[in-house]
């Protein structure tokens, strides 16, 4: 008797997530695992995928995101399963959504994640459980942030912690860690962390050595002072014997445009000494909270969202200033709070920091308003679209694999990223010839084109340009990796 599996995707051609040759074979799925890869001619299904013509690849894992909060407000996350994506990496920039209190004001770029006083929790184990009570369509995997213990422990975020501050953010990230947080992630670019030094920073993590946990980063500088950026950020993992992380890494500013030529060997020499990982995202403009400081002012500004001036979102920043009749440092000001995007970057900075071997995909995107930055929703399908099949960067399997393999190795995501038997089911079905991103700085909200189906542990999530409903995705903890 023939076996029954609960789908087999039928006649496509696997990109397997390790960079290894493209070949046919059927994908058999059984109790939310890949079950067979080969012939299946003589095996039956509850449910079966024509998939011929079509690239079948691990469910793309972002490496970078803000979704802290939306897999709970917004769980369907069509933003993201739209576009291939079936694991997203919360926590990031020193952001998290737990450990926060009640009765606490959030400070930018804290309050971006949009978590409402009732919706909060002071302790990490509660945030992860009421993921796992009401489940998003993704994965996540989800880290703690550095920003948000400051801003539950100290009284003023102008200065550097106390001895005792610290003992009590090291108690705080001790019982995120237990609760299966994947690491700590900083943003000392950011306000709330900019005071923080090294020593704090090593101090607040020592709790991160034993368990070999990730330290990640938001560096404190991405323009002219990157080198020594970089420097801080190898050091604090060298003192700490742990992985590092370069988040979304970029050179931003036009003095500065180039500068990759310089950071990347630097961190590939560095790599032969320890642990480092990178990330980008395939865009010449970053998206954060509304600043009114210089360099971040000194190209286009594209407002996506003001809670005081909400008619603002999608219009130039310039535009604004000079119907106020002010200048453009105190039109952000009026502005805030609210989140912009800033065209500070140079493309071939943008092709050589993703074509560098090690560097993963994250989107980074902000899900919050109406106009946010197009990378949203456009982020994984412009990698394999533009920047693989149209630009020619580097192959489509090295593309998936800076997405799926890459990723679950640097994150140490046990059974994802890959097409082999035993692996969680988590599966993009696309078609290489079609697949692009359509999400514009004008429409920031398309879904992507030449997305066939999308499975997250066994389950359609994504099918026709549709939602099917599905809401099957996991949390995916330090013990479960």
């Amino acid at each position: 008797m023939s076996q029954i599996y609960d789908l087999i995707l039928r006649g496509g051609t696997v990109i397997d997530g390790t960079k290894a040759p493209r070949f046919e074979a059927d994908v058999a799925v059984q109790d939310g695992r890949i079950a067979a890869v080969g012939d299946l001619a003589g095996a039956g299904a509850a449910r079966e995928i024509d998939a011929r013509g079509l690239v079948v690849a691990p469910g793309f894992i972002d490496s970078h995101t803000h979704d802290d909060q939306a897999v709970l407000s917004q769980a369907d996350m069509s933003f993201k399963v739209s576009q291939g994506v079936t694991t997203v990496v919360t926590g990031n920039c020193g952001i998290s959504a737990a450990p926060l209190k009640a009765d606490m004001e959030l400070p930018m770029p804290l309050n971006l994640l949009d978590a409402p006083a009732a919706q909060r929790f002071t302790r990490f184990a509660d945030y992860l459980d009421a993921l796992r009570r009401t489940p998003s369509t993704v994965n996540v995997a989800p880290l703690v942030g550095h920003s948000t213990l400051r801003a539950v422990t100290m009284g003023s975020l102008d200065r550097a912690a106390t001895p005792a501050e610290v003992k009590a953010m090291q108690g705080l990230l001790e019982e995120a860690l237990d609760a299966g947080a994947l690491g700590l992630s900083t943003g000392t670019f950011y306000p709330p962390a900019a005071k923080a030094t090294t020593e704090e920073i090593v101090e607040v993590g020592r709790p991160l050595s034993a368990r070999k946990a990730l330290y990640v980063t938001h560096m404190r500088d991405e323009a002219a002072r990157v080198m020594e950026a970089l420097e801080e950020t190898f050091r604090i993992g060298r003192e700490l014997a742990i992985p590092v992380v370069v988040s979304h890494h970029k050179v931003q500013n036009r003095p500065n445009f180039g500068m990759s030529r310089t950071t990347l060997p630097f961190i590939r020499e560095t790599m032969q000494k320890q642990a480092v990982c990178l990330d980008c995202y395939p865009y010449t403009a970053g998206s954060t909270m509304i600043r009114t400081d210089r360099g971040m002012l000194d190209g286009r500004v594209l407002i996506a969202s003001s809670e005081p001036h909400p008619e603002c979102a999608g219009r130039d920043l310039a535009d604004i200033a000079r119907e106020w009749g002010v200048d453009d440092s105190e039109a952000a000001r009026r502005l805030q709070p609210g989140t912009a995007i800033y065209f500070l970057m140079d493309e071939d900075d943008v092709q050589r920091i993703l074509a560098f071997d090690e560097t993963m995909v994250g989107s980074d995107g902000i899900p919050l308003g109406e106009k946010p930055h197009p990378r949203l929703w456009g982020t994984f399908p412009r990698v394999l679209g533009h920047y693989s099949r149209d630009v020619a960067l580097f192959p489509l399997e090295t593309a998936v694999w800076k997405m799926t393999g890459l990723t679950a190795r640097n994150f140490g995501l046990a059974g994802r990223g890959r097409i082999a038997v035993g692996q969680h089911a988590d599966l993009a079905v696309f078609d290489a010839a079609t697949i692009r991103d359509a999400a514009t700085y004008d429409e920031p909200t398309r879904p992507a084109e030449g997305i066939h189906c999308v499975i997250v542990n066994g389950a359609v999530a994504w099918e026709q340009g549709r939602h099917t409903g599905a809401r099957s995705g996991a949390v995916i903890t330090r013990a479960s990796r």
